[in-house]
């Protein structure tokens, strides 16, 4: 449960507690989940879903769990957008010093959503689709977030959504998952060793003390992006990483 912000509003609080712990359960939750991860009295927690789900801010599933509704993806989608811009600056540096392709990812309902890109200026190219959704294993964004949270968050986000195996690369069981982020703990980058496409080598690293779990990379053919290019990029990924960052927080 989030900490309670001193001076605000009781029942905006409440309403967002609820809305963070429906995320948190990965989507979708049923009433007594939620009775028994907050100390919010049943009648409270049944009264609050009910306005939610009038707004359509929550939609209660034919099983009678509550779900995040539907008014909330223009909300999140103008979040990402305005996410997208702050990191612009920073993201355009990366490619003005290193010439590959970077972007900026966010952890949403299990998978990455991929916020902002800068395009290399090179004619061959990694391309990502601002928007686009991939999943958490087999992306250097993904796996950078991964590796800031505990194993038990590990193993549940992948139980739900599965560890499918795009190339022969790819990452496709917990254990070797976990292993892996042991090794992006220690050396503080995530490297996508063509895990999502076949010649694509991605050097990604997380945001610190982000409000939502956040990655940026950079990204290219396996000619280019190689160790001598990981030298280069990871002192400049951090050095963007700490901006956004201090952006973020800003108060």
């Amino acid at each position: 449960m989030a900490e309670k912000a001193s001076g605000g509003v009781q029942s905006v609080e409440r309403v967002f507690e609820l809305l963070e712990l429906i995320t948190d359960a990965g989507g979708d939750v049923t009433l007594s989940e939620l009775s028994s991860s907050t100390e919010l009295p049943l009648p409270t927690i049944h009264r609050l879903l009910r306005t939610l789900v009038s707004l359509g801010y929550v939609r209660q599933l034919p099983n009678r769990r509550y779900a995040l509704g539907p008014r909330l993806i223009r909300l999140g989608e103008g979040a990402n957008k305005q996410l997208g811009a702050l990191a612009r600056p920073q993201l355009k540096m990366l490619v003005d010093r290193l010439g590959e392709t970077s972007n900026m990812a966010v952890l949403d309902s299990d998978m990455v959503i991929y916020v902002a890109q800068v395009p290399s200026p090179h004619a061959m190219r990694m391309f990502t689709e601002v928007g686009r959704r991939a999943h958490t294993h087999d992306t250097g964004v993904g796996k950078a977030i991964l590796a800031q949270l505990d194993d038990d968050q590990v193993r549940s986000i992948v139980a739900r959504r599965g560890m499918p195996t795009p190339t022969s690369y790819s990452l496709g069981d917990v254990d070797s998952l976990l292993s892996d982020l042991d090794k992006i703990r220690a050396r503080g980058y995530a490297i996508d060793e063509q895990e999502q496409e076949i010649g694509v080598r991605c050097f990604s690293m997380a945001v610190p003390n982000a409000p939502t779990p956040t990655a940026i990379s950079v990204s290219g053919p396996v000619s280019r992006v190689d160790e001598s290019f990981g030298d280069r990029a990871v002192p400049l990924l951090r050095e963007a990483a700490a901006h956004i960052s201090a952006e973020l927080n800003r108060a």
